[in-house]
């Protein structure tokens, strides 16, 4: 194992805040006197199955936790995400099936592995102990904390001054996940920092039921590629993990210059040390932001796709962005006898779909009529093109090109 002194750089990377630091230095000397490797535990509420960068930060320092000799535990929240978190919630959330979550958890479990390491890494499902509480244990659970207390949950406190309704099974959501820290025996618990309240619940129960109290490791959100709101897929400003290398690449380019540093901290493995001068170097305006983007983007698409489809994402993004040129891999599609083609006119909503640009006609509608979509590089105009010609290129958005073979 590295120094302690060096761990804790690492562990500090882009966090937000740690409770406590002293504790988190003193069970990281516990765990090289004993060769015992600390249990890192991070709850997933398995309710939104498709991974972004945004889901990563998390799993990413779960991550450099690994590398650093240590164990990770996830529990899936397969019983508490039948409830739902109400984190920042303004009213019940409506709860799920069975079948739904169990869904969802294999989907994340699928996804996961692009960042863990599997070999250190547990996964459980809290329906493994949470299942078998009897009526007894539930009420002695809800009785290690108070309705008052409760209610300085600003989510909470805000529904009840505006006499929104507040579900008691909502309350036990924070003690369960505070329960799950007791059953693993976790040292660390990682989250965001909208998770405060549900992870510093684990500190209090670890301590009623006689444990150490485990570190709480807090991670900032990432704002995602517009740079203003939470990356979220709703929002159409994520980066999906699944996505393929280019556009990965071409996504991370197109974030505002102020995010590249915290993107260098949330979401990649770059040393910190090396993130300071970066950060230095960029305050002095002694190097062009747009190299260090270029790095950022080629980190990011080395983790989920390896060296060599970075290094062909760079050179497609290279020839497409600044040498205004066609990708070298371009989509081929051939309209012979196809019912799109015909000698009056192609629906291009509906080739559109069929090149899998857009998921809908209507998505595609809106690409068109927004200027995003150019034939032989000129803007679209009409819903319908009279003629296609073998070899016209399709381009959609920045990123989507195709060539039509007739």
């Amino acid at each position: 194992m590295l120094p302690v002194e060096e761990q804790i750089k690492i562990i500090s990377k882009g966090a937000e805040e740690i409770i406590e630091t002293g504790e988190l230095e003193e069970k990281l000397r516990r765990s090289q006197e004993t060769d015992r490797p600390l249990t890192v535990k991070l709850g997933l509420d398995p309710t939104a199955p498709d991974i972004h960068l945004g889901h990563t930060v998390v799993l990413r320092k779960i991550r450099q936790f690994q590398d650093l000799g240590h164990r990770a535990v996830i529990i899936i929240g397969d019983f508490t995400g039948m409830i739902g978190d109400p984190t920042g919630k303004s009213r019940t959330r409506r709860q799920l099936s069975r079948d739904k979550v169990m869904e969802n958890a294999r989907t994340y479990e699928e996804q996961i592995y692009k960042v863990l390491d599997r070999d250190k890494t547990e996964l459980r499902f809290n329906s493994e102990w949470l299942s078998k509480l009897n009526l007894a244990d539930v009420i002695n659970l809800a009785s290690r904390y108070t309705v008052a207390r409760m209610l300085e949950r600003e989510d909470f406190r805000a529904r009840f001054e505006t006499n929104e309704p507040i579900a008691i099974h909502e309350f036990l959501y924070p003690l369960m996940q505070g329960y799950d820290s007791v059953v693993v025996k976790a040292d660390v618990e990682l989250g965001a920092t909208e998770q405060r309240f549900n992870i510093l619940m684990g500190r209090k129960l670890q301590k009623d039921f006689g444990q150490k109290s485990q570190v709480a490791l807090f991670m900032p959100v990432l704002e995602g590629t517009d740079g203003v709101d939470k990356m979220s897929k709703s929002l159409g400003n994520y980066i999906g993990i699944n996505e393929d290398a280019p556009n990965m690449y071409g996504k991370v380019m197109s974030i505002p210059d102020q995010l590249i540093v915290k993107y260098f901290r949330l979401v990649t493995d770059v040393h910190p040390d090396e993130i300071d001068e970066m950060e230095r170097a960029m305050r002095n305006n002694e190097v062009n932001p747009r190299d260090l983007k270029m790095k950022l983007a080629f980190e990011i698409t080395k983790l989920y796709h390896g060296d060599g489809e970075a290094v062909r994402a760079e050179q497609n993004f290279v020839s497409v962005f600044q040498k205004k040129g066609i990708p070298d891999d371009i989509t081929e599609y051939r309209l012979d006898d196809d019912k799109l083609f015909s000698e009056s006119s192609v629906d291009m909503a509906d080739l559109l779909v069929k090149l899998g640009f857009c998921s809908s006609k209507s998505e595609a509608r809106r690409l068109i009529s927004q200027g995003a979509v150019r034939i032989n590089g000129r803007k679209l105009t009409d819903m319908y093109v009279a003629v296609m010609n073998n070899g016209d290129i399709i381009q959609a958005g920045k990123l989507k090109f195709a060539r039509i073979l007739i």
